[in-house]
């Protein structure tokens, strides 16, 4: 009996390994794939978030810097706008302190006057702190001036409205007055040296003759028109009569 189990010892090496189970191989690979494809689908889902940020992003920023651009165009209108206004503001500002010192020249004026009761010489017209004359006999502007500096005056300047009323009334013709471009064309400025401020044209003049030359030059100014009581500009060398002022003594 021992022989006999002897010979049928169990030997653990003689047996056959079990068998591997094919079913959970594939199982595994299966979760394999599956975290890949969920992997996949995740960056996915981010991808398309990011790309649609960066769309609404973009659009984002298209439409501020239309804005801007918008807004830059409205600010430099207004800016341009306010720079009319300023410069518009100080003309008028200017000219209200040339009338405001030519009223104070005049005050000034009226003050001495009514100190030493100067009067004006025989023959001429006194209006506010000034005389005048009307010539008698008709020449070229210098000739003209020649006579009223030979009188101790000047071919009239007409410096407020006033004035130029009164001279209109002063005399029914044609007359030189103390306004000239010889110096330089297109410049007016009056015998005592300061620029023309106010004006009394009369329509589409001044001219220079229309840069005809049987005019020739018109750098010359005259009161009075023949429908008109306003300026013109005329040859120097023309024939006219003259206005004179000076101050009273």
């Amino acid at each position: 009996m021992e022989e006999i189990y002897e010979n049928v010892a169990f030997d653990k090496h003689a047996c056959p390994a079990p068998a591997t189970d094919p079913r959970g191989s594939s199982s595994s690979k299966r979760r394999v794939y599956l975290a890949v494809i969920l992997c996949l689908g995740v960056l996915s889902v981010c991808l398309l978030a990011g790309l649609i940020v960066l769309g609404v992003h973009y659009h984002i920023s298209g439409e501020m810097v239309a804005d801007l651009f918008a807004n830059q165009d409205d600010l430099s209108e207004r800016l341009q706008a306010n720079k009319d206004i300023l410069s518009s503001l100080t003309e008028e500002r200017n000219q209200l302190k040339a009338n405001l010192s030519k009223l104070t020249e005049e005050m000034n004026k009226l003050k001495h006057l009514s100190t030493q009761k100067k009067t004006c010489p025989a023959g001429w017209r006194m209006y506010r702190c000034s005389c005048y004359i009307l010539s008698t006999t008709s020449g070229s502007w210098d000739q003209g001036r020649e006579d009223c500096r030979g009188r101790g005056a000047d071919l009239v300047v007409i410096d407020s409205d006033e004035e130029q009323k009164f001279l209109s009334e002063f005399t029914k013709e044609l007359c030189w007055i103390g306004l000239n471009d010889k110096e330089t064309e297109g410049t007016w400025r009056w015998v005592d040296g300061s620029p023309l401020n106010l004006t009394f044209w009369a329509r589409e003049q001044p001219d220079n003759g229309n840069d005809d030359p049987k005019w020739g030059e018109e750098d010359c100014v005259h009161i009075r028109t023949p429908d008109s009581t306003l300026w013109n500009d005329l040859s120097c060398a023309d024939s006219l009569q003259w206005i004179c002022e000076k101050f009273p003594m």
